[in-house]
This record gives structure tokens, C-alpha cells and sequence, in this order.
């Protein structure tokens, strides 16, 4: 005869499985949209680091550095010289930072 087990029986694993599909269809949307818009806060973030990293190389070295200045210093974490979202950075000859896509 059957005994009394515990566990989950197909229905109860069926709702479940059905309960996660729904919260992964309502989730996965809202990340991808909002992606692009996270890449930009971070290339503004990076942005505003390497402007930091240009006046404490000018500061030690008397002098506005190029990008490669900055790599060859240390100055840029791993020699990243693109922010999130693809673009490149440009140092005037003035010291300000700015980012380019790459094609221009």
C-alpha cells in the first residue's frame, strides 16, 4: 500500500516553475532597457576619474599628460583607456577630459 511521504508532487513543482518564469519575464526587460543608461552613468564616472588622474599627474609633474602619459604613469587602473560604453578618452591641451566613440 502507499505510504504517507513527504514532498512536492508535479503540481506543487509545476507552480513553482511557473512562478519563477513569470518573475524572469517581468525582470530580464527592465535590466537590458535600462542597461544603456547604466554604461553612460558609468563612462560619466570614469570621465570625472581620469579628470582627477590629469590634474594629480599635472601636479606632480608639472606638465598636462597625454593618455599615454597616464598609462605609462600608472594612473589608470590596468591601462583602461575606454570607459563602459566603448568610447575613448581625449585630454585637451588644456587638461580637460573628454570621451569620443572610437569611429570619430
Amino acid at each position: 500500500m502507499l505510504k504517507n511521504e513527504k514532498g512536492f508532487t508535479l503540481i506543487e513543482m509545476m507552480i513553482v516553475l511557473l512562478v519563477i518564469s513569470v518573475l524572469l519575464m517581468i525582470t530580464v526587460p527592465n535590466v537590458t532597457k535600462h542597461n544603456s543608461s547604466i554604461n553612460e552613468k558609468g563612462c560619466e564616472a570614469y570621465e570625472k576619474m581620469v579628470q582627477g588622474q590629469v590634474q594629480a599627474y599635472e601636479m606632480e609633474h608639472h606638465q598636462i599628460p597625454t593618455v599615454d602619459d597616464l598609462v605609462a604613469g600608472d594612473y589608470l587602473l590596468n591601462g583602461e583607456t575606454e570607459c563602459p560604453a566603448g568610447k575613448s578618452i581625449l585630454i585637451s591641451a588644456d587638461g580637460i577630459v573628454t570621451l569620443v566613440d572610437i569611429g570619430e
